[in-house]
């Protein structure tokens, strides 16, 4: 039992740190920021972001970032424009018919928009590319639209649950808000208030958060490529262990106090390379255990050693290592606007010579989280488990210094997790709650990270071993 909570306690202390990166359900606050300045607009039935987006509201959608929402409907009204499809409704018209005339926009086949069709992820992607002034087949090409899009920091949320919903377009629509332009003379939101498309008075908090997550995010871009920290996270938790197991029964109620203290280093060059090495202490009913946690990434494999015992496993089980890659690059908040759907409030004050911001994040980063436990369980050779994360109140306080450098981050946050496991007649559902501080002090950030590792030939591998999922379960929970 107390290699299962060492284990989960230093998965916990690691979670609280990539509360830094980004997340991929729940949308419904930057939904409403959207409509505050007009780019988004609900029907009787709200915004409805759980349906997935035609190809008609994303034309709409599109025309409203290139501001020129109302000189297509005169233009339309006055006859100067038609819509040279058949499918498209009096709505979308307007909007089909300037992307058309533009060259923004094309059919699905002779006549035929398919407005009625689901927008694709990738197809929206590649309007917002086109809104912020980037050029087909000169900046970027459609298949690798996507993969260019996360290059300047916009990540598709989408690619954690498969689906690309009307969440996942504000998701979008709301970090090429906080993008830069074609060229970097300003960001795409500024743009639009300058030429009067969005009414000042309206975007003021939305450029407000924005301008202070842009300059926050200055202070920490090397971290897109390398990081290197010492961690300290004090935890109050309590949890339940209910099941069976080996014939016996499993009944386990507690509380109980931890602290995890360590260093992470992040490279992330072409493929993530990580080492980390936690001490984590337990003390419950009285009790106390001390235990170490080694974990690496290298070349692809996961390694870790606690307990006496050390094994290894494939990095990309059951996941897209590119996708993955791309998130690991947002992985100080700082490499670009994926961070902002995410931050419910952001603000920064003087503390001697030093800035403190300070971000309360929304309840989507929890959708990022269970998004991406869905597509590591997808991929475990097993059916039976199940796994959970809630986020409660959470804020990061980031202390960049008269230089503009990230110095580091306090973390407090709550949080739930559930975990329930059936396996050759045995069961297990843990339910766990979690009170945590952390503070991150950056030692090193880009290319002054430099990983070590040691001897990795021992490991024992357990995916696809003897020992497959079980192997996994014998480690945590003996």
């Amino acid at each position: 039992m107390k290699r299962f909570l060492t284990i989960l306690l230093t998965a916990l202390a690691l979670s609280g740190l990539l509360c830094v990166t980004a997340s991929a359900s729940g949308f419904d606050g930057p939904a409403a920021e959207l409509a505050s300045i007009g780019i988004l607009k609900g029907g009787a039935g709200g915004f409805d972001l759980d349906k997935a987006p035609t190809r008609a509201q994303a034309a709409i959608m599109l025309v409203r970032l290139f501001g020129a929402e109302e000189e297509a409907k005169a233009a339309y009204a006055a006859g100067d424009l038609k819509c040279p499809f058949s499918d498209v409704g009096e709505t979308a018209a307007p909007h089909v018919a300037w992307l058309a005339d533009k060259g923004l926009a094309s059919g699905t086949s002779e006549g035929v928009f398919g407005a009625s069709s689901p927008c694709t992820a990738k197809a929206y992607t590649i309007f917002l590319l086109r809104a912020l002034g980037y050029r087909d087949n000169v900046d970027f090409t459609a298949a690798g639209a996507q993969e260019f899009a996360m290059g300047i920091g916009l990540l598709d949320t989408s690619m954690f649950t498969g689906s690309f919903l009307r969440d996942d377009l504000v998701a979008l629509t709301y970090q090429a808000l906080g993008a830069d332009l074609k060229g970097g003379e300003t960001w795409l939101l500024a743009s639009l208030v300058k030429s009067g498309a969005v009414d000042a008075s309206a975007a003021k908090p939305i450029l407000d958060k924005m301008e202070a997550y842009r300059n926050l995010q200055s202070s920490g871009a090397a971290a897109a490529q390398g990081l290197d920290a010492d961690v300290d996270a004090k935890m109050g938790m309590s949890f339940t262990i209910k099941g069976s197991g080996g014939g016996s029964a499993v009944d386990i109620s507690e509380k109980t106090d931890a602290s995890v203290k360590g260093n992470i280093k992040m490279v992330l060059d072409k493929d993530l390379q990580m080492s980390m090495n936690m001490t984590v202490e337990i003390a419950a009913e009285g009790t106390s255990e001390t235990q170490k946690v080694e974990y690496w990434v290298k070349d692809g494999v996961t390694y870790v050693r606690s307990g006496g015992e050390a094994y290894q496993m494939p990095l990309d089980t059951g996941m897209d290592m590119e996708s993955l890659a791309g998130l690991m690059e947002q992985s100080s908040a700082q490499a670009g606007p994926a961070m902002l759907p995410f931050i419910d409030s952001i603000s920064a004050k003087a503390s001697g010579e030093n800035i403190v911001y300070t971000l309360k994040l929304n309840g989507a980063f929890a959708g990022l989280v269970n998004g991406l436990l869905d597509q590591i369980l997808s991929g475990l050779p097993s059916e039976g488990v199940e796994m959970s994360f809630t986020l409660g109140d959470s804020a990061i306080a980031y202390t960049v210094d008269r230089n503009g450098a990230l110095k580091s981050a306090d973390i407090d946050i709550s949080m739930k997790a559930g975990y329930s496991a059936e396996d050759s007649g045995d069961s297990l559902k843990a339910d766990v709650a979690v009170d945590m501080e952390m503070t991150m002090d950056i030692k090193a950030m880009g290319k002054n990270v430099k990983i070590s590792y040691p001897d990795l030939s021992g490991f024992e591998e357990i995916i696809g071993g003897a020992d497959g999922p079980t192997g996994i379960t014998g480690t945590l929970v003996p």
